[in-house]
């Protein structure tokens, strides 16, 4: 098993093709969307396995 990697949004957005507007709009909408992880006080990030599983899902959607 990895061990749980963290990414900051700037990957995520770049892995998943979302504008940093449309990422937050999705965060607050869908429950099953990658929630975030605080790193200190003004930091956060995702969990790696988080944005892969929302990837797959993506992709498994009709177009």
């Amino acid at each position: 098993m990895r061990p749980t990697r963290i990414i900051r949004l700037k990957e995520a957005l770049y892995r998943t093709g979302y504008t940093r507007a449309g990422w937050y709009r999705a965060m607050h909408r869908d429950p099953l969307f990658p929630q975030p992880v605080k790193l200190s006080q003004r930091c956060i990030g995702f969990r790696e396995a988080d944005i892969d599983a929302l990837i797959e899902r993506l992709s498994a959607q009709p177009v």
